[in-house]
């Protein structure tokens, strides 16, 4: 990430917009149960959110330095492994949910992705669920990405990915200008 990405992404702002707008809206009618993995926190904001929710939180994270802030942050309370979303390092069928949230954009390409998506559904227990948000692109959004890694996820594409990576009942919504949700079922 760039800077200024870099520094918005740890503002006491951007953490108070995931607790009280991209949270409640991304998980609106959502049931997590007991056991829950959260693919890329970056610096925690929906870790913070989520781990008080979910009797048990595990966090996976790409970055080693960003997975020590997140132990350092929340200690015993979220289990926090440093690893790929692409290659979860974790038993088949363990989760009740998986989740994302604003970081699918931040994977190299389409395929590693779906990888993710793949990996997700092989964690998840049988009817477990899968669900997440990611941004839409604004001029805004653009500018603080300058230089970063940015691959759109399309709304329109997602939920025949999702259905390719094993998973059914899936929904995808869009709020304007601002994200799109998804959900999906493992079978």
């Amino acid at each position: 990430m760039n800077r200024i990405h870099n520094r918005l992404c740890r503002s006491d702002s951007w953490f108070d917009k995931i607790e009280h707008e991209v949270l409640p809206w991304a998980l609106r009618g959502i049931e997590l149960g007991d056991d829950v993995l959260e693919i890329g926190p970056g610096f925690g904001a929906t870790t913070k959110v989520l781990a008080p929710m979910v009797p048990r939180l595990t966090a996976l994270e790409i970055d080693p330095a960003l997975a020590g802030g997140l132990r350092h942050a929340y200690g015993d309370t979220v289990d926090v492994i440093h690893g790929d979303g692409t290659a979860i390092p974790l038993p088949d069928s363990r989760f009740s949910a998986v989740v994302c949230f604003t970081m699918l954009h931040h994977v190299p390409s389409p395929a590693l992705q779906d990888r993710i998506f793949a990996e997700a559904c092989r964690v998840l227990r049988p009817r477990g669920v899968f669900a997440g948000s990611d941004s839409v692109p604004t001029l805004r959004w653009r500018i603080i990405h300058i230089g970063d890694t940015r691959v759109v996820v399309d709304p329109a594409t997602l939920p025949d990915r999702l259905a390719a990576a094993g998973f059914t009942d899936i929904h995808v919504d869009v709020a304007p200008r601002k994200a799109v949700k998804f959900r999906a079922r493992k079978p």
